[in-house]
């Protein structure tokens, strides 16, 4: 009987640590631990955005990418009001090479895009973050945790994109999309 009590103290034991392993895993930012670059050139760790719990739109793409600039030209139009109703932040990542790079700035410039922008050189948040073409957007909520994403572009899906954002500013989860 007294292994038999035991057992169970180590089964209950190992099933609370696994649970409590798991939450924690759970409860860490979602936006991984990757080296990029800001639009100045210098670096910055990944998972240092943050948008003091409100959500952040994650868009990766690249100036040779017309379905990238639209949306990104088409989200601009909008920033300031959706920035406004929801607290949203847009981060817009440049998946240009080293070699392509260095027209990100101007190019960022001179469309007057207001968004953080930084440069994924190397591609490791691109790979972190599993995003095989571009544009690639990922909502993440106030908790830092991925609740919608989408990979191409149409115009008119910032639309949809805008309804997702005020569900997930308002703390409900995300459905119908």
């Amino acid at each position: 009987m007294k292994f038999l009590s035991f057992v169970m103290f180590l089964a209950i034991l190992f099933l609370n640590i696994f649970t409590e392993t798991h939450a924690q895993d759970n409860a860490k930012q979602v936006i991984p631990a990757a080296s990029i670059k800001n639009i100045k050139g210098e670096k910055v760790n990944s998972s240092t955005i943050t948008n003091e719990g409100k959500p952040i739109l994650l868009n990766f793409w690249a100036t040779w990418c017309k379905p990238c600039i639209q949306e990104l030209s088409n989200l601009s139009s909008v920033y300031d009001d959706w920035k406004e109703a929801t607290g949203v932040k847009i981060v817009a990542v440049s998946v240009d090479d080293v070699r392509n790079s260095a027209k990100v700035a101007p190019f960022v410039n001179g469309k007057r895009w207001e968004y953080e922008v930084y440069l994924d050189e190397n591609g490791d948040l691109k790979r972190a973050m599993n995003v095989n073409n571009v544009p690639h957007s990922f909502l993440i909520d106030g908790n830092g945790k991925v609740v919608w994403q989408h990979n191409s572009y149409a115009p008119g899906d910032e639309e949809k994109l805008y309804e997702v954002i005020k569900q997930v500013a308002a703390g409900q989860e995300v459905t119908g999309h």
